[in-house]
């Protein structure tokens, strides 16, 4: 059931995280917008306004605690609860290690590791709490195996598949019904690929996604699903690409 559920978004300026407010805001959910990009969360919240959606943003910087706790309180305050995050912000600036982009290697940790972090210790005592909730997680195809190029962000992609999976056992051996689900996409066309500085990274991964990236609305679908699943099922993993993609 997705109707009337508080749903807070990380990430949610573009691509997936864009595409998934805007469907579950049309389904009746509550959702609560979270990025760097204030101007951007303002022109999508206007647009979920002026179709009836109930909405509300704030700007988020994912690796500050400080930002995480502030949202989840901001949905609290003005929607009573919280039912779900999606844990949605991430970085791909990929390169060969030999490049040594150790910069890039160091956001990646703090965006797409310490991000996840932040959201769920800010989440956690609410659901505890409540005894329900349900955490999503973008991971990636690079979490499940191992690519050129992607060493640290193929890394930060495998922690965030360890780190759901023992959040769903904790979770269930501690009674605190609390769901979980990790969606690993693919080719996905969103802003991801700007964040790669590398040139020859960027062209390979540009090429690769010319070929056969696919819309994020493909993901916002996976969120919906998994949100709407009963209440007494998680749907642990979801590997999500184009279909014309050896991936």
């Amino acid at each position: 059931m997705i109707k009337d559920k508080v749903v807070i978004i990380t990430g949610a300026s573009s691509g997936i995280g864009e595409a998934t407010a805007m469907l579950l805001a049309s389904k009746g959910a509550k959702v609560v917008l979270g990025a760097r990009r204030e101007d951007r969360l303002k022109q999508i919240a206007d647009e979920i306004t002026k179709t009836g959606g109930r909405v509300i943003y704030q700007e988020l910087d994912v690796t500050r605690q400080a930002d995480n706790d502030a949202i989840v309180k901001l949905a609290k305050d003005t929607f009573g609860r919280v039912d779900v995050i999606f844990l949605n912000a991430g970085l791909m600036p990929n390169s060969p290690l030999s490049a040594l982009k150790t910069d890039d290697w160091h956001l990646m940790v703090d965006v797409n590791v310490k991000g996840v972090l932040n959201g769920v210790a800010a989440v956690l005592p609410e659901f505890t709490a409540q005894k329900s909730g349900q955490v999503i997680a973008t991971s990636s195809v690079a979490g499940l195996k191992a690519y050129p190029n992607g060493a640290v962000y193929g890394g930060t992609k495998w922690f965030v598949r360890d780190f759901m999976e023992v959040l769903r056992m904790e979770s269930a051996m501690e009674g605190t019904n609390i769901r979980t689900a990790t969606i690993y996409p693919a080719a996905i066309n969103t802003e991801l690929l700007s964040t790669i500085s590398d040139k020859g990274t960027a062209a390979s991964m540009q090429n690769t996604y010319d070929k056969y990236g696919i819309s994020p609305d493909r993901i916002a679908d996976v969120v919906a699903f998994a949100i709407d699943a009963p209440e007494d099922t998680t749907i642990n993993e979801f590997t999500v690409g184009p279909a014309n993609q050896p991936w």
